[in-house]
């Protein structure tokens, strides 16, 4: 082995990277794990029928509610306190909630608890990606916050698995534990030497406000976060009702939730291990996200309009959207390197809690929808704007590739 792919390789496995990796990796569990439990946990609470999505839409936009506010407040936190601080906060707040999780004998008091989770959960990939790129080259930062997010999609595959082998109260617990373990994990962690080195000079740290103040600030910020649309529009749509467009599609079996959700994270693992590498190879953010935009339009109509499949054809198809919609790893990288130190982790920590928080406004409006034009082509028609928008963000956003992160916004 050559001593630069030795040194690469020493880059991308060091503990920064696998405990964020791990980080991230409960994130997705927990994210995913509504989704899968979703019928059995609401039948429980007595919830039957068509209120089965009406009830499973409320507790999601709770759960993605709660990782708006805790994005902003993290973030801001990330920026002010350190990274390291937000990452043991967050997954103590987490592990409380889901811990309570397994309790609960309300909807209302399910959706409160998953607000709660979701608001934990928040801090978690921001400041993992903006510790490993602030603790990487930037030559190989590409890679490392590829590894972060290709090992945490895989929490998707033990949340399933846990779905499916034990009691959503059971699973609940089980990711409770998980973020004990976690806490432990990242006492071996260091802080950002480069959020360090700004903490002795008088500069203006975590100031939302500001992205607002500098229409280039702003219009950056709002692009940084609409190119993942078409990512949460796959998931909380096509994947999370996959039950009810397997049987609408005529898909011969029915189609299981947590099946689908495992296969698209599956596919996700994957894919986002193509787009960052790809990204890498191709020396471009924006080059490899248009390429896995353009993939999830066509896999999208492919899914929408496909009919009297098997099971197993079905959860092909979504091995594929999942790997179509895997270029997370890259668009959180992207973000935090549009922003200078002092304003990286508010960005690096909204920018994907806001794009996951719009499965609020996907899922209301594809509601809306449903009833006068039908459950596929309501999905048909938000999907395509979630993709026209995509476009248009990528387009006005600036190339990052191999940038230097080390200086600070004037704010």
């Amino acid at each position: 082995m050559s001593d630069q792919k030795a040194e690469l390789y020493k880059n991308i496995f060091n503990i920064t990277v696998l405990v964020s990796s791990l980080g991230y990796f409960v994130d997705i569990y927990d994210l995913i794990l509504f989704g899968i439990v979703r019928i059995p946990s609401l039948t429980y609470l007595g919830v039957h029928g068509t209120q089965l999505i009406d009830s499973g839409v409320y507790i999601l936009n709770m759960q993605m509610g709660g990782m708006l506010i805790g994005g902003l407040i993290f973030g801001i936190w990330g920026d002010k306190k350190g990274r390291l601080s937000v990452l043991f906060a967050s997954i103590f707040l987490y592990s409380a909630a889901n811990f309570a999780n397994a309790y609960v004998t309300s909807v209302h008091m399910y959706a409160l608890l998953r607000f709660i989770a979701g608001v934990g959960l928040a801090g978690e990939l921001g400041a993992a990606v903006t510790l490993v790129s602030e603790t990487m080259t930037k030559e190989t930062r590409g890679y490392g916050t590829a590894m972060v997010a290709t090992i945490g999609v895989a929490g998707a595959i033990l949340a399933a698995i846990v779905g499916e082998e034990f009691s959503w109260q059971m699973a609940y617990i089980i990711g409770g534990v998980l973020g004990v373990i976690l806490l432990i994990m990242r006492i071996s962690l260091f802080e950002s030497g480069m959020y360090k080195s700004i903490l002795t000079k008088e500069v203006v740290k975590g100031r939302f406000i500001s992205l607002f103040t500098s229409k280039e600030r702003f219009f950056k910020y709002l692009n940084c976060i609409l190119i993942g649309l078409p990512i949460w529009y796959v998931v909380g749509v096509l994947i999370t009702f996959s039950p009810e467009f397997g049987k609408y599609l005529g898909v011969k079996e029915p189609i299981i939730a947590g099946n689908s959700i495992m296969y698209t994270y599956i596919g996700l693992i994957f894919g986002d291990f193509i787009s960052g590498y790809l990204s890498q190879y191709l020396k471009s953010r924006k080059k490899a996200v248009s390429i896995f935009v353009t993939l999830t339009t066509i896999f999208v109509l492919v899914y929408l309009f496909s009919h009297a499949l098997s099971s197993f054809e079905f959860y092909v198809l979504c091995v594929i959207l999942g790997i179509s919609i895997g270029y997370w790893a890259v668009f959180v990288t992207t973000a935090a390197e549009q922003f200078g130190t002092n304003l990286r982790a508010t960005v690096t920590t909204t920018v994907p809690n806001f794009i996951r928080g719009s499965v609020i406004p996907i899922t209301l409006f594809f509601d809306l929808l449903r009833k006068p034009f039908g459950l596929v082509y309501s999905a048909l028609a938000v999907g395509i704007i979630t993709v026209i928008i995509a476009f248009i963000s990528l387009y006005n956003l600036k190339e990052t590739y191999g940038v230097e992160l080390d200086y600070i916004e004037n704010i």
